[in-house]
């Protein structure tokens, strides 16, 4: 098949067009191309795949499918590849604190390749929780066609003489029923060996699977896109059209600014609230919004969230694996909903070229009648957001909560305080955390960390403990997508900016209201002022490398621990 372009409009002429460009295209004869393959379009193909994790294992296989999809469409894929790693893995250690900063390395390392070879367009390929907004940060800055693909969730593992469905936050709360003798030796031994069986992001509705639904919400990948199995035809048709797609938004002269409108993140934000997802969301999406020049603050999440309810009963808090949503058809059919009752803009463009409202009646994609994974909007688990932003006199900036319900809905207790997450997990698994605790960590933020931990080992080992319902957990680091129960993390400011965190004594009472949106220190104004004037701000942990350089340069959470804010 023979297509024709006119480079003299698109980056790549830069390297490729001209007499003076010779030298240029003396590189890619040595490659192999032609003169014909020269004068198509550059498409980049961005894989994050490694051997890191099961997450970005398929990844370089999807890039090479994505490959042939764009030279159908009359491109000439160049395939390149970007750092990644896996919170899993760093999970619980000091290795955590690269884990955001990477997000950040990532969306700067994909800016670099596409500008500086001189890319027409791309198909970014990211299937773990901050190679994912990565990708789409550098689609947003560059705004050059392209298409997001997720690398595909796991499926669920086998574990126990029961052969109960199993995922890694099996293994991470078993932790804690194992410290609490529930669990002997063995039994820990099959969970951890049996809980995720395969490749694939990690299976409940966690971060992964939270911003690839908010990405296809968005409109920045292709229908169902955020909810298929990594192993599977349809994950493999999925990347060969993303190729295509991108080649048809080059011809169309469609960017990503196009799509990524204050609609489109509206959009983005419903969807992963009816599904419950994880709090992480709050951070990445103001993250992406910034990178894309569209205003989206805190206060978009309690104006959406109050008009949105949670739908989805999938895990952390819920019953179901993402793989049970994938094989009833995925979220098309939410977003169907969505979009005819007016909760989801159906307006908005999307890399298919079509409006959402389009896509979603040329889908023939439709549920089971008899499905009980995603409630009817007349009978929802609950009738307004999980994602909680919270107030108040320790949060002056604002902190967010992932508030099922579950758990009721407000929480008063004493302030139990630790200075970082391995004393606090400690402290857990040693019984020194009791019922009516407010477990509260700090120097864990954007720059005090720095990095911003997720805290889902000490929030497992609650769990584990069997204190889920008894005590609360605050900080001004992150949670994983896998955690649940009472918990409030991105407290800003932070401690080492010398918030109200960074005063907190043992002992000190403190309610979280979800209702009223408030977390109150509860000591008289005229103390915690006194104590904030006697606070000194600690040396920072790092002076040299890649974290002094991002706790040098991060905004707070709040406004998404971004790199380049006010630049």
């Amino acid at each position: 098949m023979t297509h024709t372009f006119d480079k003299s409009k698109l980056p790549s002429r830069h390297v490729s067009v001209g007499p003076e460009r010779a030298p240029h295209r003396s590189y890619y004869y040595a490659m192999g191309l032609t003169e014909e393959e020269i004068a198509r379009p550059f498409v980049g193909i961005a894989s994050a795949g490694n051997d890191s994790a099961p997450c970005n294992t398929t990844l370089d296989h999807q890039a090479d499918i994505a490959r042939v999809g764009v030279e159908v469409g009359g491109g000439m894929p160049r395939r390149f590849n970007t750092i990644t790693v896996t919170d899993g893995i760093a999970m619980g250690h000091q290795g955590m604190k690269s884990s955001l900063v990477s997000r950040e390395v990532i969306a700067d390392s994909i800016e670099t390749v596409v500008g500086c070879e001189g890319m027409d367009g791309y198909v970014a390929i990211g299937g773990c929780d901050k190679n994912m907004p990565g990708c789409m940060i550098a689609i947003a800055r560059m705004n050059r066609p392209a298409v997001f693909v997720y690398g595909g969730t796991i499926l669920p593992g086998c574990v126990g003489p029961e052969k109960k469905d199993a995922d890694i936050v099996t293994v991470f709360e078993a932790v804690g029923q194992h410290a609490n003798c529930k669990i002997s030796d063995k039994q820990l031994a099959d969970i951890e060996e049996h809980s995720i069986p395969g490749e694939g992001s990690c299976g409940g509705m966690y971060t992964a699977n939270t911003m690839a639904s908010a990405i296809e919400a968005m409109g920045m990948s292709l229908p169902n896109s955020g909810a298929q199995a990594a192993v599977s035809n349809e994950k493999l048709i999925d990347c060969f059209d993303a190729g295509a797609a991108v080649m048809n938004m080059i011809k169309r002269g469609i960017t990503p600014r196009d799509i990524m409108t204050k609609e489109a993140f509206e959009n983005a934000i419903t969807l992963i609230i009816t599904l419950g997802g994880s709090t992480n969301a709050v951070l990445h999406l103001i993250a992406m919004a910034h990178s894309a020049g569209v205003k989206l603050g805190i206060e978009d999440f309690v104006r959406i969230g109050k008009k949105t309810p949670v739908l989805a009963d999938v895990k952390p808090s819920g019953k179901y694996f993402m793989n049970d949503l994938v094989k009833i058809g995925g979220t098309v059919p939410l977003i169907r909903i969505l979009v005819n009752e007016g909760l989801m803009h159906g307006d908005c463009l999307t890399v298919t070229g079509k409006t959402m409202k389009e896509n979603m009646k040329n889908s023939k994609i439709v549920w089971p009648k008899d499905q009980q994974i995603v409630r009817p909007l007349s009978n929802p688990i609950k009738k307004d957001s999980h994602l909680v932003i919270f107030k108040g006199n320790l949060c002056p900036e604002g902190a967010v909560g992932k508030i099922s319900g579950k758990e009721g809905l407000s929480f008063s207790g004493k302030a139990i305080v630790f200075e970082s997450e391995e004393t606090a997990l400690q402290a857990i698994l040693n019984d020194k955390v009791k019922k009516g605790h407010v477990i509260v960590v700090r120097m864990e933020g954007p720059k005090g960390g720095p990095g911003m931990r997720e805290m889902l080992s000490p929030t497992s080992a609650i769990m584990g403990k069997g204190l889920g319902k008894d005590v609360a957990f605050i900080t001004d680091g992150r949670f994983s997508g896998g955690s649940h129960g009472f918990v409030v993390g991105h407290v800003t400011p932070e401690a080492f900016v010398g918030g109200p965190i960074a005063v907190i004594k043992n002992g000190d009472p403190i309610t979280i209201d979800a209702e009223k949106r408030s977390i109150t220190l509860g000591i008289p104004a005229k103390e915690l002022k006194a104590r904030l004037a006697k606070w000194k701000q600690p040396k920072p942990r790092y002076t040299r490398g890649v974290l002094a350089k991002y706790a040098k340069l991060t905004s707070d959470a709040s406004h998404g621990a971004v790199t380049d804010l006010g630049l």
